[in-house]
């Protein structure tokens, strides 16, 4: 029996059903678990957290990590979501399994950094013989608990469709390579270090068929759903002029809506749309910075969560974002909420549980999200002694409200990610001078 005691903890963020915040307090982990929560705790190693907070693992429900390679490209800095996805299509379609692999290296780090203990991607295309396999290899080599979201596109320019057509795949091929990853991969069980999920990429790069198919598919698996829903304008009015519908009408049509369902983004929500998603149970992911970048609007997370919405956070792709910090995500979802609704209309603890309990509820994960005796040991540890937080009264609020600031150490299923502000298992430098390289090679 393995046994890691975090001693002296200034302040321990349960998020457990009372949202307790516990001072001058052990955390002891036995077996990727957490075993114990007192004071004078003893046996195994040790860890000081003198001057610390400590928060249950963030947790990112959207990502597109392949983006990492491609931020700040010239020419779909200041476009609309549909003009900056037609520049990037074609220097993603020069992508293969080297570019895939370091770029979601890249985008963990960068998420770990920032106290992600959790993150599901989605990958919506496959060129020059990538596959998803190769985000699920970079997650093993960094340590986090991973949710690899199989997405796709089937309808292509020439069927009316936005992407290339050389970016799309024939639908029997998609939902074959469904049912390979899952088979292979997918771990349903309480600490699953990876589980699988089926992605169509939107509404309007799939076919209904292939909507309905993945729809049926994931649950004969066991696996869940996932797609960008009511983002913008333009997506509102696509799906109305070629399904007569609004989004959410759509989901529901098609077998998109139900706790096994989460959405991403849902900018555009009508109150008819958010009474449905509350009473079928379905999530939502919310990318407060993404859907400032690109002009999308802000999502009524204030009015979803009041209805019994989960919302969780998104960092959604770097094109789109150009960043991969969840606690910044955190603060940003706060503020915007309170530009629409006032100035109390989110309080940073309710952003710091959206930010951990709320994506892990999004993502179905009953035993993450919180830390109490025999959830899975996924925490982060904040050094509040520096210059961003130094003259703060309330640590836990001065993580949202000040910073930015990155995790001192970082736990996932009781083993170390990050130790002292660096990666454990990943030589960062190196990486990084492979993705400028590939990034650069793109560019030319």
């Amino acid at each position: 029996m393995t046994r890691l005691v975090i001693k002296n903890i200034d302040h321990l963020v349960t998020m457990n059903a009372s949202r307790a915040e516990l001072a001058g307090v052990d955390l002891a982990v036995e077996n990727g678990v957490v075993a114990e929560i007192g004071t004078n705790l003893t046996g195994g190693n040790t860890l000081n957290a003198k001057g610390c907070v400590v928060t249950p693992g963030l947790v990112n429900t959207h990502h597109h990590l392949f983006q990492t390679l491609t931020r700040a490209v010239p020419g779909g800095q200041d476009a609309l979501l549909f003009g900056w996805l037609q520049t990037l299509y074609p220097i993603w379609a020069r992508m293969g399994p080297e570019e895939m692999f370091t770029s979601a290296q890249v985008g963990l780090a960068e998420l770990a950094l920032s106290g992600c203990t959790l993150s599901s991607d989605h990958q919506y295309i496959f060129p020059n013989g990538s596959k998803l396999d190769d985000a699920i290899e970079a997650a093993r080599s960094i340590g986090v608990r991973f949710h690899a979201a199989r997405g796709s596109m089937s309808i292509g320019e020439s069927d009316g469709g936005l992407p290339p057509d050389h970016l799309v795949e024939r639908e029997a091929d998609i939902l074959n390579d469904c049912i390979r990853v899952a088979d292979r991969y997918h771990d349903g069980a309480d600490g699953s270090m990876l589980r699988v999920v089926m992605a169509p990429c939107s509404p309007f790069s799939v076919s209904t068929g292939l909507m309905k198919d993945s729809a049926a598919l994931a649950r004969d698996k066991g696996v869940m759903l996932h797609t960008h829903l009511a983002e913008n304008d333009e997506d509102i009015a696509y799906s109305q002029e070629k399904f007569g519908c609004r989004p959410g009408q759509y989901a529901e049509d098609m077998g998109w809506t139900g706790a096994d369902v989460w959405h991403a983004h849902c900018v555009k929500l009508d109150a008819q749309e958010i009474d449905l998603f509350a009473r079928t149970g379905t999530g939502v992911a919310h990318c407060p910075c993404s859907n400032c970048r690109l002009g999308s609007g802000i999502a009524p997370v204030r009015q979803m969560r009041d209805a019994g919405v989960r919302v969780g956070l998104g960092v959604d792709g770097s094109a789109s974002n150009d960043a991969g910090h969840l606690l910044d995500e955190a603060r940003q979802a706060m503020l915007l909420q309170r530009v629409q609704n006032g100035a109390d209309a989110m309080a940073a603890r309710e952003a710091l549980e959206i930010a951990t309990l709320g994506g892990a509820q999004v993502l179905g994960r009953t035993d993450c999200g919180s830390l109490e005796v025999g959830k899975r040991a996924d925490f982060a540890i904040w050094d509040m002694s520096g210059l961003a937080a130094a003259g703060n009264w309330d640590p836990v609020a001065a993580l949202v409200l000040t910073g930015p600031h990155n995790v001192r150490d970082l736990y996932v299923e009781g083993r170390a990610v990050v130790q002292g502000g660096q990666m454990v298992n990943l030589d960062l430098r190196e990486v990084i001078t492979r993705q400028n390289r590939l990034a650069a090679r793109l560019a030319g």
